[in-house]
């Protein structure tokens, strides 16, 4: 290397003579441990002067990322972010980071009680199921509070809308995630060793199915729906009627559900057979709920059934009922 560079430089200064002068001795005495280059460094202006520059292993550093304080928080933080399998400390951070940047989204689907429950929730499913799992609760979050702002203005004009202009409370997101969440703590702490994790991983994206199959197909059916049916006689009510279902519902139901269980499957929660398992078993958990809102809720002796509480019954059985499908399906 030294050798190709005083031939470059004596060849310039054969053909341009005027332009390079001659390298000065350098002040330094090279270590045998060290090789020292020297450059010859043209003036930008009147490529008449040179400077140079004696560069050796010793005193030559590439300018390090991490080199500043702040720059080595930074780097430490996304450190304990990355981490995996994840810890508590890793999800806690990760989800103050989200809940910073996503903050417009979450005031317009949630109410600011809703958003600290939504902010355990993301926290408890990032410890339990990583990126993967907080990925797919998003999705749920964008999808759900999408399908309730359609035609907010007429749901409301109709007496139909939910509450707060769809805007979600505390015992809203529970009752959403109730089944998910006991799920992701039987992941969090073992609950019948490493066979059971797959079937509480199952559990949570089927109660997520579910319950977001369960929010498009009634969201849908009273902006859109024509013609809504009583699920037990299929008697013709108003739309909003609790227990009532319409094809527009329905349809926009099967295709929510579908949709959140292909993300899951891309994700690499589940396969495809457990995707099947998670569209069938809402749409049952799902019928069942409108046969129990059209026969008890809102009956006397059941007021204390709401639709939070629907709600906990709805998901809890799509994530049973897919576990027990599953389970069933190794067996034969």
């Amino acid at each position: 290397m030294p050798a190709m560079l005083s031939f470059f430089a004596s060849s310039y200064s054969y053909f341009s003579p005027s332009i390079f002068r001659a390298i000065p001795p350098s002040p330094y005495k090279p270590s045998s441990l060290y090789r020292v280059h020297r450059f010859l460094v043209p003036n930008s202006t009147t490529l008449t002067k040179t400077l140079p520059i004696t560069i050796t292993a010793r005193n030559f550093r590439f300018p390090s990322p991490r080199s500043s304080p702040i720059s080595m928080s930074v780097f430490q933080l996304m450190d304990v972010i990355r981490m995996s399998p994840p810890t508590w400390e890793s999800s806690l951070l990760s989800n103050l980071l989200i809940f910073a940047i996503g903050s417009p989204l979450l005031v317009a689907g949630l109410s600011l009680s809703g958003i600290v429950s939504a902010f355990l929730l993301g926290t408890l499913t990032w410890r339990a199921f990583g990126t993967s799992g907080f990925i797919l609760v998003a999705t749920y979050f964008v999808i759900g509070t999408a399908v309730t702002k359609l035609k907010i203005a007429q749901k409301e004009a109709e007496g139909v809308a939910e509450k707060r202009r769809g805007r979600r409370g505390p015992s809203s997101v529970v009752g959403s995630s109730a089944a998910g969440l006991v799920c992701a703590l039987l992941s969090i702490y073992g609950i019948g060793g490493v066979h059971f994790l797959k079937f509480w991983n199952l559990g949570f994206v089927s109660s997520f199915c579910t319950k977001l199959s369960d929010t498009a197909s009634s969201e849908i059916g009273k902006a859109y729906g024509k013609t809504t049916y009583l699920a037990t006689n299929l008697k013709i009510v108003p739309r909003g009627t609790e227990g009532a279902v319409s094809v527009e519902g329905t349809v926009s139901g099967v295709c929510a559900a579908t949709i959140l269980a292909a993300v899951s499957y891309f994700l690499g929660e589940i396969d495809v057979r457990a995707a099947i398992i998670c569209v069938i078993a809402s749409q049952i958990a799902n019928f069942g709920e409108s046969l129990i809102g059209a026969s008890l809720q809102e009956k006397e002796g059941f007021l204390w059934l709401n639709n939070d509480v629907v709600n906990v019954i709805n998901i809890s059985i799509g994530c049973v009922l897919a576990i027990l499908m599953q389970h069933l399906v190794e067996k034969i």
